[in-house]
């Protein structure tokens, strides 16, 4: 039996003023309602107008999280009707205002779970009292100590979770009741946070070691019991752990790091776009990326393996990058290199003047790169000099300031178009509108994760994948690349958000595929492109008595 106070306070049975008057009678909530009936479009309708009439856009966040609490149906037909207008406000660079005033704009937690490191004991029972008796088929799980742009966190990074996988229903259609959110409060070294009465997570400084390593194994090991058909993605871990649980547990679970691989992805896929555009090869690029962080290694990493793909032994390929961090270019006898630093690091015996490339203007100057690639939310970091001086050394060069939010973009696409006369192929890491130059509209595409991890999640969930490998993440790159239309002038080396929902279904199509050629798919696929389909997720009303939601409720 479907009880009363279940049925309205549970979002994803909620249908509001849209239950008939025959579910009313049938579910004891007659008289608990008004009495006109509404669809679904007029309740959507309606939510927008409210939307509409707040005057900030955190007031129209905190808005969307109450609906989002209250009826997920609604929530995502809303959300799919002005995907690319709610998509700043529900993740990037609203979350960042919302993660700032977490705890003093607390809302319900929307089903996520808060594990803590001083209470190890609890993690399969919180997991399991989140989950609400649901299927979870993805979690996003972050610790939030490295939220770009913004640092360290703590508890309040669960907003980055929530976010994230608000984008992966509303683009690729995947399931809501079959997602989790994940906070590991490890404790934070935001000492305002520590500070602050109101904060709600762990106050002492962050866990680390080996007990914070025991904690993550044990919700990993949790996670993976409890759902045995899970997509773990990692988001927003420090620059120490990150990496180091990448490689712990990629060849053991179906799990993926969006900032390390999610990014390098879509860098790949705009770097595959320009160059199709530009008519040139990978294998003849000089690739430099400004920041070294986990972000800009991930970038390089996967760059690197698409150019030895492609047929460049690893060592000659290798030579093509350049690392440049707040050292400068990064040498073999770099003090504080991270492991993933290691093996771009350079040998200063390459270079007659290497006690000079402290700075980006001369490593530029001395390598003459033809892709670069911005992670160092270091500000207006690609002076007018930098570019003008890449540009006059190949003739389509392709730059990527990626930083966010729009304070921290090394650079701005208008400037890049005109200090290059119109030559730059560019992604940046923030939207950014269309360019005019001398006659000609110049696209602007957004190295925005979201291109590529909803597809890439659809497409794992519904392959059943058991691994996230390099091939899989080939093609997706491949895929989201090959969208561009190079006819165009001025023509954008990414797709635009736009179509988000179109270019998922392509990619979770593309996914599926490289999963069942390779035998990694636990279920047998015989209908590529009718799996995917059928694994997706449509905001409609459904009857409580039949749909999977209702099994839910005892």
């Amino acid at each position: 039996m479907l009880y009363r106070q279940n049925l309205l306070n549970n979002p994803f049975l909620n249908k509001g003023t849209a239950f008939t008057k025959e579910e009313r009678a049938k579910y004891g909530i007659t008289g608990m309602l008004p009495s006109t009936v509404q669809t679904l479009e007029q309740q959507s309708v309606q939510a927008y107008g409210q939307y509409l009439s707040k005057a900030t856009d955190l007031e129209k966040r905190i808005f969307l999280m109450n609906v989002f609490n209250t009826n997920r149906t609604l929530f995502y037909k809303l959300m799919g009707q002005h995907l690319v207008e709610f998509m700043p406000v529900v993740y990037d660079p609203v979350v960042a205002d919302a993660i700032e005033q977490y705890n003093e704009i607390f809302l319900k937690p929307q089903d996520a779970a808060f594990l803590s490191i001083d209470d190890p004991e609890n993690i399969q029972a919180s997991l399991k009292n989140a989950a609400a008796g649901r299927d979870i088929r993805l979690i996003v799980v972050t610790d939030a100590e490295g939220i770009l742009g913004m640092g360290d966190w703590g508890v309040n990074g669960v907003d980055i979770a929530i976010g994230k996988l608000m984008v992966y229903t509303a683009a690729a259609g995947i399931n809501p009741a079959q997602v989790l959110p994940v906070s590991i409060d490890a404790g934070t070294n935001n000492q305002e946070l520590i500070d602050n009465p109101l904060y709600l997570g762990n106050r002492h400084a962050r866990v680390t070691g080996d007990k914070y390593y025991q904690f993550i194994d044990q919700f990993v090991n949790a996670a993976e019991t409890l759902f045995p058909e899970l997509l773990l993605h990692w988001e927003d871990f420090g620059r120490g752990n990150a990496a180091t649980i990448l490689e712990k547990y990629q060849d053991k679970i179906t799990t993926f790091n969006d900032d390390i691989q999610g990014t390098g992805i879509v860098v790949l896929a705009g770097v595959l776009g320009g160059l199709n555009i530009s008519g040139e090869k990978l294998a003849d690029q000089r690739i430099l990326t400004f920041g070294a962080g986990t972000a800009g290694v991930g970038i390089a990493n996967i760059i690197l393996d698409e150019m030895v793909r492609q047929g460049t032994p690893i060592e000659e390929a290798r030579q093509r990058f350049y690392q440049v961090d707040k050292q400068g270019l990064l040498f073999e006898d770099t003090e504080g290199l991270t492991p993933g630093q290691v093996p771009f690091a350079r040998n200063r015996d390459e270079f007659t003047n290497a006690d000079e490339l402290t700075n980006l203007e001369a490593v530029v100057k001395s390598i003459k790169p033809t892709i670069m690639i911005g992670t160092s939310t270091q500000p207006g970091a690609f002076t007018e000099t930098i570019i003008k001086e890449m540009a006059a050394n190949t003739a389509r060069p392709i730059i990527m300031p990626l930083s966010n939010p729009t304070k921290l973009a090394e650079a701005k696409a208008a400037d890049i178009i005109e200090w290059t006369d119109g030559k730059a192929l560019i992604g940046t890491g923030i939207p950014a509108g269309d360019v005019e130059y001398k006659g000609v509209t110049y696209q602007i595409g957004q190295a925005n994760n979201a291109l590529m991890y909803p597809g890439l999640g659809l497409g794992l969930i519904a392959s059943t994948a058991t691994r996230v490998n390099a091939e899989i993440i080939s093609q997706a790159s491949r895929a989201l690349g090959g969208i561009v239309d190079i006819t165009q002038p001025g023509a954008a080396v990414l797709p635009p958000v736009a179509k988000i929902t179109d270019f998922s279904q392509i990619i979770a199509e593309v996914v599926t595929k490289s999963v069942v050629e390779q035998g990694l798919n636990r279920e047998e696929i015989s209908d590529i492109e009718g799996t995917v389909k059928a694994a997706k997720w449509y905001p409609e009303y459904q009857d409580l008595e039949t749909s999977k939601e209702a099994k839910l409720i005892k």
